[in-house]
């Protein structure tokens, strides 16, 4: 080994090293940072936890939402992982000339690699295009948007033409054409070089590779770029619990003196994750009914402000600072910069607040807990409970929420209802059924195979009402055994807790598991998906168990294959569904509705542009219901105009509160009266000749 190449090979160990050393120096303070949250349930089923891994991972399945973006992902995901073979035989050839990688069939390996640097150099150039040609409105523009275009555009470069000028210095064996197709043209352009001048060349892109990909190891953790190594730890570590089920809170903790999270180190170290495996794609806001409607949440913003809080506590609480090298981050946040005081005792008193200073109270409140923003996350961040967990503070602790949130906290503890209509009235409703319809209640008919929860919505609001009233004729018809627990009946919570007030919810809960376990229910039916979801996924943490919970489009779907319930007559209509959040993203629960309306003789089923897991929220979930949109256009409005767009003459629904949204949204586009708004059991009672006599119930059926 010459003196030069003993240089050489000095050199790039030293800045291996030094590189490598800030690399760790960054990951370990971000790993620090997350330590400093509330230790996490991590154990589960690691089949499921691989699972995850090959699908969302190595699969892309959720990048391909979007196939544009998917199919550059893909390209930019396989090719960055193939050329890092190709990175360490440059590596070799520099520091060992004369050497490779000894691999069989070397120059096939020569050819994979130079196509794959051409693609991923093609895909870099296509993101370029779609950030700052095309605008993209979901993506950000600016100097940090495009430093890894940078990046990866040298990268590739240096890599074809340390290829090509390594076909002039003549010190190897010449690979075949065929195996180099794109650096052979370029050395083709470079051919009056001198063997002399070409080592040069070569050694000089040799070390811009080496000083990009290294300056780019250290870039990556103080980035968005991170998610390069957060998204697949962050898709291992995914919960098992339901989608959107929320973390209980224990009351009788007396060790608690505040309730809700408004410090950053509150949320537990999964939730903490997930602020460091933010892309910021913007695909998250780019389909939040409130960012989409000019509200002033965008969930991505959302985290993004979460996360730079986070680095920055974390700076101050662990005195480890999140820029490396310091010095080249002389307008950032650092360890010593910070304005932290020690208090008597050792703790650290941090001068901004979670709520307020960094994400504010209108944001909180604009959020409908649809989900569609979880369900578009490539990398499995949660943004829902997150809020939720906010709005608890506020609420709880603070005592501060809209008026209209006052007023629905106290009608619901008084009454058991939204609106604080009597208790007594809840079953009331069943005085305008037809003649021969029976709606019992557990008093009434002790032997009853289903539990009816009429819910809030079902048992005061006219317009749910009627749908109960088709609902019950069904079940009627078919000969299912139902009853309901009547003045009994409680709200199911969901409103309350989704709105923060979980020491409200879970009142409601224990009376309800209590009038449940009182008339040993074994099967509860719903039209209500708030219920169904808060009964089927939340209501066991708190003593419900061995109960199967039922849709109602599932338990009528259920009745149409047994052929309990016969849809003879002819329904001309042309319907579009709306799919409700809580029972789709939150049950997926997609296919009952939709087969229902199916069924039923001349529906025309046609989907709006958003529909199944990427429906848009009618605007009334999250406690959204019973408060004032206060700016931007309503998120009912603009979901009608989406539903509008396939020309329905039927808008079909199988929620009370979606029903009540999309009927105030035909009325707000003035086409009340050639679009009408119905559920699908209104829906298929129409088409039911309610004079045939039912199938008999086969023996042994549920």
């Amino acid at each position: 080994m010459s003196l030069l190449e003993i240089i050489n090979l000095i050199a790039f160990l030293a800045v291996f090293g030094y590189a490598f050393y800030l690399f760790a120096k960054v990951v370990y303070s971000r790993y620090m940072y997350v330590r400093l949250g509330k230790p996490a349930d991590f154990s589960a089923d690691m089949k499921f936890r691989m699972n995850q891994l090959l699908v969302y991972v190595f699969g892309q399945k959720k990048l391909m939402k979007d196939p544009k973006s998917g199919i550059m992902h893909i390209i930019l995901f396989y090719g960055f992982i193939i050329i890092q073979f190709g990175a360490i035989d440059l590596f070799i050839k520099g520091l060992f000339p004369g050497k490779h990688l000894p691999l069989p069939a070397y120059p096939v390996f020569t050819l994979i690699q130079e196509i794959t640097v051409l693609t991923v150099l093609l895909a870099t150039l296509y993101s370029f295009y779609r950030r700052f040609i095309e605008k993209l409105p979901r993506l950000k523009r600016g100097f940090k948007a495009g430093l890894v275009v940078i990046f990866l555009t040298v990268l590739m470069t240096s890599i074809l033409f340390s290829a090509a000028f390594e076909h002039h210095w003549g010190l190897s064996e010449p690979l075949p054409t065929w195996a180099t197709p794109v650096s052979s043209v370029i050395a083709a352009a470079f051919s009056w070089m001198t063997p002399t001048a070409a080592i040069v060349m070569f050694y000089i892109f040799w070390w811009v590779h080496t000083l990009d990909v290294l300056a780019f190891l250290v870039y990556v953790p103080q980035s968005k770029h991170f998610h390069l190594l957060v998204a697949p730890i962050n898709w291992f570590l995914k919960r098992q619990t339901p989608p959107g089920k929320l973390k209980p809170i224990d009351f009788e903790d007396e060790s608690l003196t505040e309730y809700g999270v408004n410090k950053i180190e509150q949320f537990n170290q999964k939730d903490l994750i997930d602020l460091y495996a933010c892309v910021e794609c913007g695909r998250c806001t780019n389909v939040c009914p409130a960012s989409g409607t000019g509200k002033m949440l965008s969930p991505m913003d959302l985290l993004v402000k979460m996360r730079d809080h986070l680095t920055e506590k974390g700076a101050a609480i662990t005195s480890k600072s999140p820029w490396m090298p310091a010095y080249a981050f002389s307008g950032a946040n650092t360890a010593t910069e910070v304005a932290v005081t020690r208090e008597e005792g050792g703790g650290y008193e941090y001068p901004v607040e979670l709520i307020g200073d960094v994400i504010t109270e209108e944001e909180l409140w604009a959020c409908t807990t649809c989900r569609n923003c979880e369900d578009a996350c490539p990398v499995s961040n949660e943004h829902v409970g997150k809020i939720i967990d906010m709005r608890r503070h506020l609420v709880m602790t603070q005592g501060k929420m809209p008026a209209e949130a006052t007023r629905t906290f106290q009608n619901v503890e008084r009454q058991g209802n939204p609106w604080g209509l009597s208790k007594k009235d809840r079953e009331k409703w069943r005085e305008d059924l037809e003649e021969g319809i029976q709606a019992p209640t557990v008093k009434e008919q002790k032997d009853f195979e289903y539990l009816l929860f009429v819910g809030s919505m079902g048992s005061y609001d006219n317009r749910s009402q009627k749908v109960m009233h088709s609902l019950v004729k069904l079940l009627n018809h078919a000969g299912v055994k139902f009853a309901m627990l009547g003045k009994k009946e409680k709200n199911s919570g969901d409103t309350a807790r989704r709105m923060g007030n979980e020491f409200l919810f879970q009142q409601l809960a224990m009376d309800n598991i209590a009038q449940f376990q009182k008339y040993n229910v074994k099967k509860i039916v719903t039209a209500d998906p708030h219920a169904y979801n808060v009964f089927k996924n939340e209501y066991p943490d708190f003593g419900l168990e061995g109960v199967k919970v039922y849709h109602h489009t599932q338990l009528l779907a259920e009745l149409l294959r047994e052929g309990r319930l016969k849809p003879v007559k002819e329904v001309k209509e042309r319907v579009t569904y709306h799919d409700s959040c809580y029972l789709g993203r939150y049950n997926d629960e997609y296919d009952a509705p939709r087969f229902i309306f199916q069924s039923i003789p001349g529906v025309e089923l046609v989907e709006m542009e958003r529909n199944r897991e990427n429906g848009m929220c009618c605007g009334a979930g999250g406690g959204m219901m019973w408060l004032e949109e206060q700016s931007g256009v309503r998120v009912n409005t603009a979901r009608t105009e989406q539903a509008l767009a396939v020309d329905p003459t039927l808008i079909g629904s199988a929620c009370p509160y979606c029903l009540t949204m999309m009927s105030d949204g035909t009325k707000a586009k003035e086409v009340e009266e050639n679009v009408k708004t119905m559920d699908v059991a209104e829906v298929l009672a129409m088409s039911v000749d309610f004079g045939e006599q039912p199938a008999p119930v086969a023996e042994g059926v549920h």
